[in-house]
């Protein structure tokens, strides 16, 4: 197990979803985050006190986590000499990244001379099978969004949260770095196989009791052509009853893709909705989640109030007001 608390690396961060990591830890386990590391240039920042090494070993951080998701998941030269330090001066280490720290020997050095440990979340644990798409009992919601990092984590985190409020039976299901590190445990979706993909979801989502609810994070986009494999092997292999779209309706253009328009909220009700209905024909769309957080609270009600009304769907903000009406939604599947 990963020890906790941690202190966030936030390396040279370009902008704040570019450390989302970090920011998904500081949103819901704020108890294991006891400080950030920035490096000049860094644009990203959780909100919490900046440390030094030496400061955050004094406020009993045992774990630097490198809380960056850049394109491609690479450990970036200039941060090379800082993370030697931290494993010298006593840190474990862990990581999402593509790039394993296990492959990195001048890591692999430092740890082995102060005793410390390499985590390298964005590695299966163990061979999938390939899916086999029979029907499983148990029901199961899957956040879809019109591209990357618009929400679908934080909206499958909320519903578990007020689902488990309400007494009900419920387990979010993490398929991503970020929410391995929040809950200790699921399957790193993108450095499967491709071919076990959709199977490593049909494991990670078994036969359950009828009324035990998986909320499965969601990952890319069926639109985004660098990560729309990630988003079918969850479509199919998650075999869900429920989908929630999720969308953020600031963004010029795609993650990444500045020659790319997000789709609309209603090509993406229609296309999911018909991909989902192979491995379960009882599947429906139940709710918009929408993340607000570039608008003034004023600027996003009124954009939920007419996103609602246009799609007869509740449309919520669930980090910002709660995810009640998106559980609602659920009644009756």
């Amino acid at each position: 197990m990963i020890q906790h608390p941690y202190l966030l690396f936030l390396g040279d961060a370009p902008d704040p979803l570019a450390a989302k990591v970090a920011q998904g830890i500081r949103d819901w386990r704020p108890d294991f985050a006891v400080g950030q590391l920035r490096l000049p240039g860094c644009n990203a920042d959780m909100k919490i006190p900046d440390m030094t090494l030496d400061e955050a070993r004094a406020a009993g951080a045992k774990t630097l986590v490198i809380g960056v998701a850049n394109r491609g998941g690479v450990i970036s030269d200039s941060w090379m000499s800082i993370l030697v330090e931290a494993l010298e001066k006593g840190f474990d280490l862990a990581s999402g990244l593509h790039t394993l720290l296990r492959d990195q020997q001048p890591l692999v050095d430092a740890a082995a001379r102060a005793g410390t440990r390499l985590y390298d979340v964005r590695l299966p644990d163990r061979p999938y099978p390939i899916a086999n798409g029979v029907k499983r009992p148990g029901k199961r919601c899957l956040a879809v969004g019109t591209d990357c990092s618009v929400g679908k984590m934080y909206t499958a985190l909320a519903m578990e949260k007020e689902m488990t409020a309400r007494g009900m039976n419920a387990t979010f299901r993490a398929t991503g770095q970020t929410g391995i590190l929040i809950t200790g445990g699921g399957v790193p979706l993108d450095a499967v196989v491709a071919d076990f993909m959709a199977g490593s979801i049909e494991a990670l989502t078994p036969d359950n009791d009828p009324d035990h609810w998986d909320l499965i994070e969601g990952q890319g986009s069926l639109f985004h052509v660098s990560y729309s494999g990630v988003t079918m092997a969850l479509v199919h292999g998650g075999q869900p009853d429920a989908l929630v779209l999720c969308h953020e309706p600031t963004r010029p253009h795609m993650r990444g893709l500045p020659d790319y328009q997000l789709p609309s909220l209603e090509a993406l009700r229609d296309v999911a909705l018909q991909l989902a209905q192979v491995a379960n024909p009882a599947c429906k769309v139940v709710g918009i989640s929408v993340n607000t957080s570039g608008m003034i609270p004023e600027e996003g009600d009124a954009y939920l109030a007419e996103l609602e009304e246009k799609m007869g769907l509740p449309a919520v903000d669930p980090f910002r007001q709660g995810a009640a009406r998106l559980v609602d939604a659920l009644d009756g599947i």
